[in-house]
């Protein structure tokens, strides 16, 4: 398990067998995960000041990483 906070498998755990399905049969949900992931880290990396941000653009991506776990976990509902 990472030490970054927020990672999927910690957002839901329940789903963490779902998830490895849909990344090997699902384009767009590996497109999805893979880009949470990435905002994720970028996320960590600013609240943890090794790469600071101004305070907009931290916020922006926190909105998009919420936007992202949202898509997610309609696609994990309905799997």
């Amino acid at each position: 398990m990472s030490n970054t906070p927020h990672e999927l498998a910690e957002e839901f755990p329940d789903k963490v067998e779902a998830m490895s399905q849909l990344k090997q049969s699902d384009a767009h949900f590996s497109k999805l995960a893979d880009e949470y992931h990435e905002v994720n880290r970028a996320v960590h990396r600013a609240e943890t000041n090794v790469e600071p941000l101004e305070e907009l653009a931290e916020v922006e991506l926190r909105k998009k990483r919420g936007v992202l776990k949202d898509e997610i976990w309609n696609i994990l509902a309905k799997a």
